[in-house]
Order: structure tokens, then sequence, then C-alpha cells
């Protein structure tokens, strides 16, 4: 979306304010969604949710140039739906994780899980301002939408929620991994006034939200800056967006294997996950403050791809630190810091457009890094990598 908004808007005559709205109106329904899919996950099993969202977004994917062309209230309504479906993923992921998932290997098996969705960003960059040059814009929904069933296909045959439930594992496989996983039993019910008692747990949730402030806005105005700042055209905005997510993806692997590493070799959980997150939240907030000095676009893409580099050792930070302090719970966990993450992504994105109309990138960028500032102090005060909920 964040590269057919670009023609889309040129279409339909959209300021902006407008596509502000557009953007943040994916996350209205991706944030319904985030505590019950959890919830969800972690009562009848992730497979199941997984599946239920992907199919659920693809054909909102796919409804969405039918609904634009029908008007502006369709595609809100569309774009909310097709979050809906998003919504219920990440706590699906990592319900699933945590039972199939020894502990000494959480943080790199997670990035490495993690590093699929910035892949996908750089498939999506990179074949979107080829099909909208070579079929429209709408082809880059049908094309995207339509890959979802293929995937369902395999999903259904090959993934278990468990390894309890897959018929193919040897007993030897399947106890090795069970007696090594921290999430064993099935949830009947939640806790909720002890998860909501723990310091940590609402540490989690306000580092949350000021990491997705920052990230939402890279991830859906992005191609608009290079467009609109370092004048690249289309086709470039789309492939120099790349760059950014390639690195995510590559970091996010060489912080999952740090962080293990450091584990393995005796540091404390604990300092482990406020060690990554310190390079999640400050490395951001320096190459961001850079771009203001900067007047070369080269740099300026290099600036973004560090900023975003370092964002993904938070896959190792607060992202790994679900399953560490409530493993039986994670899925509902993460719903509940996503959610908070969400809001800042609803926010944030919105908030950008309006910002942008009467000021500066410079101002939308100030506000990103003082979020990364708070974040940092909340982190390293309050989380901790020890297991407090049972």
């Amino acid at each position: 979306m964040s590269i057919a908004i670009l023609p889309m808007s040129a279409e339909y005559g959209w300021n902006p304010a407008t596509v502000g709205l557009i953007q943040s109106s994916f996350f209205w329904g991706y944030l319904l969604t985030q505590i019950a899919g959890g919830i969800w996950a972690d009562t009848v099993g992730g497979k199941r949710v997984l599946g239920f969202g992907v199919i659920w977004w693809s054909i909102a994917t796919i409804l969405t140039p039918v609904a634009a062309k029908l008007g502006l209230p369709y595609l809100l309504v569309v774009r909310a739906f097709m979050g809906v479906g998003e919504g219920v993923a990440m706590p699906a992921m990592n319900n699933i994780l945590s039972k199939w998932v020894p502990v000494q290997e959480r943080s790199r098996s997670l990035a490495l899980v993690y590093s699929g969705m910035y892949l996908g960003s750089v498939t999506g960059l990179a074949f979107s301002p080829f099909l909208i040059h070579q079929f429209g814009w709408p082809s880059v929904f049908y094309s995207f939408g339509s890959l979802g069933t293929v995937w369902l296909t395999l999903w259904l045959t090959k993934a278990e929620s468990s390894p309890l439930e897959d018929p193919t594992l040897l007993p030897e496989e399947r106890k090795l991994i069970v007696d090594n996983c921290a999430s064993k039993e099935p949830v009947k019910s939640i806790p909720w006034r002890l998860i909501l008692s723990k310091p940590p747990v609402w540490a989690l949730i306000s580092c949350h939200f000021c990491h997705n402030w920052g990230t939402f806005i890279l991830l859906t105005w992005m191609p608009t800056y290079y467009h609109q700042v370092l004048k690249f055209n289309l086709m470039e905005s789309g492939l120099l967006s790349v760059f950014p997510w390639m690195t995510m993806a590559i970091s996010a692997n060489a912080g999952g294997w740090i962080a293990d590493t450091l584990v393995s070799r005796g540091f404390s959980v604990t300092n482990v996950r406020k060690i990554m997150q310190t390079i999640g939240f400050l490395g951001p907030a320096f190459f961001l403050t850079q771009l203001k000095h900067i007047d070369s676009p080269t740099m300026a893409v290099l600036c973004m791809a560090c900023s975003q580099g370092t964002d993904a050792f938070s896959q190792s930070g607060l992202y790994s630190n679900h399953q560490d302090i409530a493993p039986r719970y994670s899925g509902v966990l993460l719903g509940l810091s996503n959610t908070a993450g969400v809001l800042a992504g609803v926010l944030g994105t919105a908030a950008t457009g309006h910002i942008l109309q009467h000021g500066s990138w410079d101002d939308v960028f100030t506000i990103s890094v003082g979020l990364y500032l708070v974040g940092t102090v909340v982190w390293n005060l309050f989380s901790t990598g020890e297991k407090i909920i049972d």
C-alpha cells in the first residue's frame, strides 16, 4: 500500500491528511484483534488462528481496488477489515514458537520467523513499481492477495500448533522439544489481574508503543519521503525502500544469534534483553537525528537503512520478552503489548499526514526520537528476562 498509495492519491486527488487517514485505517482493524487473537491462539492453538488471519487479509487485499473505486468510506472499511486479519498473526506466531522452540534458541528463532515479514516487505516494495508500471496499481492488490491462498494450502497440510499434535515427529524428537520448551500445558483461563499487576508487563506495553511509533511511520511513509523530499520517481522510491527492510532482515538474525550466544555464555536473560532493546531504541534515534543534516539522497537512504537495521535488534529485546516472562500466556501478552503498538501506528501514521500539511519531516522524526528515548529509560528501569507468571 505504501507504494500504491502514490498513484492512487494522484488519481483520486487525496491530500496528505487523507493519505494518512487511509494508511492508518488498516490499524483500526489491526487493533481490534490483538488481544482476541492472543486469547484464541493460547486456547485453540496458533495453526487455526494464523490460517484464518491469512485468508481473511488476502480477501481484503483483493477487494481493495474495488473499494477505492466505490469511494473513500468503502476503502477505509476494507483496509480496516484487512487489519482484522493481520491482527491475529503475531499473537498466533508467538504462541506457536513458545511450543516449538527451546528457550536457549528463542532469540534467533523469533528473529528468523519475523525476518520473513521484512523479506515480504522487500518483495512487495521491489515488485510493486514494476506491476504498477506494467498493469496499473490494482494489479498489486490482486497479485499479492492471491498468494495467500497458495500459502494457506501448504499451511493446513504441513503445520501443527504444537509438537504434541504432529504425527510425523518421532517419539524422541517430540520428547526433546517438549522437555526444552517453557510452554507445555494448554491454557484454560487467563489470569488477567496477575498479568496486569506486574511492572515488567507494563514496561513491555509502554515500550512497544514507543518502538512502533517510529517503525510504523517509516513502514507507511518511507516511499512518500523518498518521492517528496529526495525527489525519486515511483520506481526509484519502491526499489530504494527495499534496502532498509533488507537491512532489518539481516540485522534481526544477527541480533538473534548474538543474544542467544550471550545467554549460552552465562549472561543473564535480563541483561541480554536490555542490551538488545537499548540498541533497538538508541540506534534508530541516532540515525533519524542525522537526516536533518544530510543533503545527499544516497546518504539519506543509507541513514534510513541503518535506522531500520538497528531497530531490528528489538526482535531479541522486547519481542522475545513475552516468552521470557509469561511463556504459557505469550500469545495474550503479545496481544496486549501489540495493542499499544498498534495504537502508536494509528496515531503516528495519521498524525504524520497532519504534520506534513503544516510542518516538516524534521518534526515527524523529532517525535519519533523522543519516544525512542523515553522507551530506553523505561525498558532499562523496569524490564526483566525472568519468568514472572507461571
